[in-house]
């Protein structure tokens, strides 16, 4: 009797911690709230780290899937070089992506049912009010920077004003050029809070745990 309540035990106290130690995707349950001013990219990985930590998942780096153009004497960044090698599970412990080549195929498993945020809720999509669902990347739909002139990235993540950046639809629907990509749909109308709320969404970004 002893030894079952004892099993029985490590059973109650495995369960959280291995849905705990799974989480390595999520979509920000909280954008910066001054646009896509998030402090670059460093700024944007302290945000995943911040919700990630709030939300009981440590032990991990968390890089923000976010594109940049060269500036200052770095060079330019990939998405997609940030986010380490997968698998990546969501909160629900759903694996959305097997591989880098996995996560940028037709065959992840993304969208409104398992693009969960940090605290494992939906986030509103086409048809719901508001409507949410782009989500900042300043990629391409391979995970790259895109290699136009213009202004693709908010500057580098700094901007809550002038520029625009290329966000996807975390349903896999609306408008666009590429409506279904889960990362590059099209460019934001403008940086502002109010701009990214206009053309539906909220400032919110996607976050990997390594």
């Amino acid at each position: 009797m002893l030894r079952s309540f004892s099993l029985a035990l490590l059973v109650v106290l495995a369960a959280p911690l291995g849905a705990q130690n799974s989480m390595s995707f999520f979509i920000t349950s909280a954008g910066s709230g001054d646009g896509a001013k998030l402090g670059g990219l460093a700024g944007a990985d302290a945000h995943c780290k911040m919700l990630a930590d709030a939300a009981g998942v440590t032990g991990k780096t968390w890089r923000a899937y976010l594109s940049a153009k060269a500036s200052g004497g770095q060079p330019a960044v990939n998405a997609r070089d940030r986010i380490g090698n997968g698998p990546w599970y969501n909160a629900k412990g759903v694996m959305v992506a097997q591989s880098v080549a996995d996560l940028h195929s037709e065959n992840n498993k993304l969208g409104k049912e398992n693009s969960l945020t940090e605290k494992g809720m939906p986030v509103n999509g086409r048809g719901d009010t508001p409507n949410q669902h782009d989500i900042l990347t300043g990629s391409l739909m391979d995970g790259t920077l895109s290699p136009d002139t213009t202004d693709t990235t908010c500057g580098n993540w700094t901007s809550n004003g002038t520029g625009a950046a290329f966000v996807g639809h975390h349903d896999r629907q609306g408008g666009g050029a590429n409506p279904t990509s889960w990362n590059s749909a099209h460019p934001s109308r403008g940086c502002s809070q109010q701009n990214l709320v206009g053309t539906g969404g909220n400032g919110y970004f996607y976050c990997f745990g390594l």
